[in-house]
């Protein structure tokens, strides 16, 4: 039995829909069951709730053999560890009552850097992937730099300005992904029963590539001018907490982004085996340029 939380998010839908046609017996953990498509709700047991109650856990966690594990944002949590580590206290105590096997987790690049110490919402992953770790389940946690599929909050702006911002220097040059590439990596680790211990698997996308370069790959996929355009960390933090996020989930995101302009995600070594296909060039092509066409 392989558990999928988040089935309706932007990766958990994927994992999901990866998995769904391998045959093995699949069970959901869904806030909202109605925003299944058809296929999941037909195909895959239906646990309703939150994967952050301990009720809904042990009921999905029973008889499981692996677990993909995603914390959903939470942008009004009053820290970054409420947010992930309090959030899987529950699931680590259910991984352990139930003797699940195999535990594949998102999380983040960064470990052992300088700066994961105080890379906000990094550093509070990384210690939930160690409270999973504590749990002696096998565990895979997924390390990532940014995706590129976050470009699309900025799709208005992109499209309507030909601008995309960060608190992020234009010529640094940092790995990315596509979503898709993390879930095709979760479900080939969740379809996997011959892997076992803790460690964790990096997903670098093909190319290191600076916002000014992405600037430019964007600009000749559109069809028209896009630049990129550093703003000051306080702006990103003033924005975020206008649109109704805390102040610390907003002073989070801000320390993660100046921690990956000190280096963070690019301390990772790049291998045949974390360089994933999609291209930005080809993801512009197949999911940005559709979405500022439909915005």
């Amino acid at each position: 039995m392989i558990v999928i939380t988040t089935p309706t998010g932007l990766i958990g839908h994927q994992v999901l829909g990866n998995v769904l046609g391998s045959g093995e017996p699949v069970r959901v953990i869904a806030r909202d069951p109605s925003r299944l498509p058809a296929q999941a709700r037909e195909r895959a047991e239906v646990v309703p709730g939150s994967h952050g109650d301990i009720g809904v856990v042990d009921r999905a966690f029973a008889g499981a053999d692996a677990v993909f594990w995603l914390v959903p944002p939470d942008p009004r949590a009053v820290s970054v560890e409420a947010a992930y580590v309090d959030f899987s206290r529950p699931a680590c105590d259910a991984f352990k009552r139930h003797e699940v096997r195999r535990v594949v987790g998102i999380s983040s690049l960064g470990r052992g850097t300088a700066v994961a110490g105080h890379a906000g919402l990094v550093t509070a992953s990384l210690a939930m992937d160690d409270l999973i770790a504590s749990t002696g389940v096998g565990y895979r946690a997924l390390t990532m730099p940014s995706f590129m599929d976050n470009l699309l909050r900025q799709v208005q702006s992109i499209r309507n300005q030909g601008m995309f911002f960060l608190p992020i220097s234009g010529d640094r040059k940092l790995p990315s992904c596509a979503t898709r590439d993390v879930a095709a990596t979760a479900a080939r680790l969740l379809l996997d029963d011959s892997w076992s211990g803790q460690g964790h698997v990096a997903v670098l996308g093909p190319e290191d590539l600076s916002f000014s370069d992405m600037a430019q790959t964007m600009s000749e996929v559109l069809g028209q001018p896009v630049r990129f355009q550093q703003i000051p960390a306080q702006a990103l933090k003033d924005r975020l907490t206008e649109a109704g996020m805390s102040d610390a989930m907003a002073q989070g995101t801000v320390d993660m982004m100046v921690a990956k302009d000190q280096g963070l995600d690019n301390a990772e070594p790049r291998t045949p085996e974390s360089t994933t296909p999609t291209s930005f060039r080809q993801w512009c092509e197949d999911v940005l340029k559709p979405a500022v066409l439909a915005s």
